[in-house]
């Protein structure tokens, strides 16, 4: 009796683990992580130019290394880590679209390349990007697209040569940028060392930053949102 009993609470456990599983599964692109923040957020005041900034871990840590920074400019963060270009295009209008920005930032690319939803082509990135650049203009959003930062590798999944792919992805993105007469932020070209990774000062370990290369996108970003503003 006692092993039955044990049996079944050991079934009832792994079927709860499975349906746990199968809920983080058709919720692929994480809608849920910013529901309820979104149904919080009042609408943009009269005259008020929101700023939403769209990416993965390196714009979700942002909030975490200078929370003043989105907190003094009322900037909306939309960063969820390890998140690749197709995931944002299904969250864009949900996370974006729907919060009423004047301007959004979108960084993106990087987990792509690494293969964290599987196998991407360079030409598929852009395209996702560019699906984002659409939806933005399609709804009076003026979108600033930054390039993807610089990585000579990723601790996660060596090998890939992101050193080498990224650079070419960022030609292609600034590309449609002048395509799609949107701006273009060239963080990489600023931050790139002679192996086109990050800087050790920059970085905790080739891909996300410290604090300096928050400082270091902090003030290019401000100058291009207010270029954006000025029309």
């Amino acid at each position: 009796m006692k092993l039955k009993y044990t049996t079944m609470i050991i079934a009832f456990a792994l079927f709860g683990l499975s349906s746990m599983q199968k809920v983080t599964a058709q919720d692929w692109p994480n809608l849920s992580k910013y529901q309820k923040a979104n149904t919080e957020l009042e609408m943009p005041k009269e005259g008020e130019n929101r700023v939403v900034f769209m990416g993965n871990s390196i714009t979700e840590g942002w909030l975490q290394a200078d929370s003043d920074f989105f907190e003094k400019n009322r900037y909306v963060n939309r960063g969820i880590g390890g998140q690749t270009t197709p995931q944002m295009v299904l969250r864009f209008r949900q996370d974006v679209i729907d919060l009423n920005p004047k301007i959004v930032v979108i960084l993106a690319g990087t987990n792509d390349i690494a293969g964290n939803t599987g196998p991407m082509t360079l030409a598929q990135i852009r395209d996702n990007i560019h699906s984002m650049v659409e939806l933005s203009k399609a709804n009076g959003i003026i979108p600033i697209v930054c390039s993807v930062l610089p990585a000579y590798d990723y601790p996660w999944r060596p090998g890939l040569e992101p050193n080498i792919k990224i650079p070419a992805l960022n030609l292609m993105v600034k590309e449609m940028c002048a395509n799609e007469d949107v701006p273009y932020l060239d963080y990489f070209s600023e931050m790139a060392d002679e192996r086109n990774g990050l800087p050790k000062t920059y970085t905790t370990d080739e891909v996300h930053l410290t604090k300096e290369g928050y400082d270091v996108m902090k003030k290019m970003v401000e100058n291009s949102i207010a270029q954006a503003l000025k029309g």
